[in-house]
């Protein structure tokens, strides 16, 4: 299937590993110059390799999404060296796991900074752009806690369902415009965040990694964690031409296994 994405722009935030590197990927494999961005200099490196081999032009920017002010400049390093950005996947990386109750407001307030408003903005710096050329999406990767609680990640469950909202209410007031917003939401996906969760889970409950793994399974209809380039390429089909008349949706990545309807 030609996606028509060939010569587009995409910048895709946390895409130095795990489900960042696969949306790059997959968008590369369409034709996608991608600008991927990240703080550990070796995975942003591999990412760059890995886009390149998929035939895509890549551009790597060290990236502390904490820090606001730097926004704009990023940015406008994208446009000057791919383009216009065309695409925007809203990716972050997770926040420790913590129970609901009790945790220090410093945590709370760092991050919403990092995982709410600086996507706000990122996505604000890119947008007029996408409306005056009458084509744009903008993709935001979030987790299944933000429908269906997960227990021990009270930090992310909370944040990420703020972006469901956000991108809703967005989705609406830029439609006319040609410019699509979407959620894509991963279930149990086999990246180094999911087996760091399930080691923390395997020690909190004085379990084996492979005891965790196993439970889990039991969750998933299809017996199996997904493979982050499924999810990868199903951001890449957001991305698309052929994905024109989807916006404000929630699509799940999960095997089955988010039980709400």
């Amino acid at each position: 299937m030609n996606l028509g994405l060939n010569g587009k722009v995409a910048l895709v935030m946390a895409s130095s590993r795990g489900l960042g590197q696969a949306m790059a990927v997959s968008l590369a494999r369409e034709g996608v110059n991608v600008a991927v961005t990240g703080r550990n200099a070796a995975g942003l490196q591999k990412s760059v390799e890995l886009i390149e081999a998929a035939g895509g032009k890549a551009l790597a920017l060290s990236w502390d999404l904490s820090d606001l002010t730097v926004i704009d400049s990023m940015v406008s390093q994208v446009e000057k060296q791919l383009g216009p950005i065309d695409i925007l996947i809203n990716n972050t990386g997770g926040p420790p796991p913590t129970p609901a109750a009790g945790q220090d407001p410093a945590l709370w307030q760092k991050s919403f900074n990092d995982m709410i408003l600086s996507l706000i903005a990122i996505t604000d710096r890119v947008l007029p752009g996408m409306r005056q050329r009458k084509w744009g999406r903008i993709i935001t990767s979030t987790t299944s806690g933000a429908i269906s609680p997960i227990k021990n990640l009270a930090i992310s469950n909370t944040l990420r369902a703020a972006l469901l909202a956000w991108s809703k209410t967005l989705s609406a007031e830029v439609a006319q415009d040609g410019v699509t917003v979407n959620i894509i939401m991963p279930g149990r996906v086999a990246t180094d965040r999911l087996r760091e969760l399930d080691e923390a889970r395997a020690k909190r409950e004085n379990l084996s990694y492979e005891a965790v793994v196993q439970l889990s399974l039991q969750q998933i209809p299809m017996r199996r964690y997904g493979d982050p380039q499924e999810y990868g390429d199903t951001a890449a089909f957001l991305a698309s031409q052929n994905a024109s008349f989807i916006t404000g949706s929630v699509i799940r990545v999960d095997g089955g296994q988010i039980p709400a309807v």
